[in-house]
């Protein structure tokens, strides 16, 4: 089964109650034939693999398993490490050349087109496709948390508008997102090695994953067809991950304290930058090996709708 089309990689820990809500939502892909899925429990004192190996018996042939238990020590006992070696057991069994690592994590539950919508952009010329995160609409949040997260996604829609006003990307048009995490991303297989695989850090290891693919050439989109929901719990099994977030924001919101994010102007200067650099050489791949290099834009705005 090497020369398999895609494999979804999952890093777990403690998510016996989790694995089969997103096990389930996999077996009703709309794809054909068997969905292989590769899921890395580490660290876990709960029964996930009990839960795993029930959700096999009921799909039968629909869902490919392969699941494998590790006991990391302590330093290497994070997102990184796990996500690499969930994603090296995935491209273990995918055509080497043409065949399209999925990441997801245990906590989400993709629509029925998820996989599908993915190859699709990957068909129509992405070596990357991040997908769009939106918190479970079977998990609702606080009437204040729900408000917060409209304000976020509008302001993130501003963001994305003055970015592809001032340095469109002709792979990654309007209308688009700017979601590419672990939850949510396809890649090809060469990309992947070519990129170094994902980088064992204890905290942002997706996004560092990105980077490096789009600065080893790496074409990365943001289709609006692609998009999983996710839990909106707050606590959570990776530091700096979504439920830290999560977390955070709700704090912030029940102190009634303001949220800031940079301003506007700052993200006009930097679409300028990019598209500045993109002009000289290296293109798109010194937009990636050079933005990280920036200082930090300052968190200097309270959340609000004008441009």
């Amino acid at each position: 089964m090497t020369d398999a089309r895609f494999c979804v990689c999952v890093p777990a820990r403690d998510e016996a109650d989790r694995l089969p809500i997103l096990l389930d939502a996999l077996a009703r892909q709309d794809v054909d034939g068997p969905i292989r899925v590769s899921i890395l429990i580490n660290n876990t004192v709960d029964d996930s693999v009990a839960a795993v190996a029930r959700a096999q018996a009921a799909w039968g042939e629909r869902l490919h398993l392969a699941v494998a238990c590790y006991d990391l020590p302590p330093e290497r006992a994070h997102a990184g490490t796990a996500r690499r070696l969930a994603m090296e057991a995935g491209l273990a069994r995918i055509d080497p050349d043409r065949g399209v690592l999925i990441s997801t994590d245990a906590d989400t539950r993709p629509p029925s087109d998820w996989i599908s919508a993915m190859l699709r952009a990957i068909d129509a010329g992405l070596d990357i496709v991040g997908g769009r995160i939106v918190v479970d609409d079977a998990e609702p949040l606080a009437a204040d948390m729900d408000a917060m997260q409209i304000k976020l996604d509008r302001y993130w829609a501003c963001v994305r508008a003055i970015e592809d006003d001032i340095d469109p990307c002709r792979w990654d048009p309007a209308p688009r997102h700017g979601d590419h995490t672990g939850a949510s991303l396809a890649i090809l297989a060469p990309l992947y090695r070519a990129a170094g695989g994902v980088p064992a850090i204890p905290a942002g290891e997706d996004r560092a994953l990105v980077e490096a693919a789009v600065a080893a050439g790496g074409r990365l989109g943001h289709p609006m067809s692609v998009w999983t929901r996710v839990s909106a719990r707050t606590i959570g099994r990776a530091t700096g991950g979504m439920a830290d977030h999560m977390q955070v924001l709700s704090d912030r919101v029940a102190r009634g304290e303001s949220t800031f994010l940079p301003s506007f102007d700052q993200w006009r200067a930097r679409a300028a930058w990019r598209r500045m650099r993109r002009d000289q050489p290296g293109g798109d791949a010194g937009v990636a090996r050079d933005e990280p290099l920036l200082p930090a834009m300052r968190c200097d705005m309270p959340l609000g709708l004008d441009r």
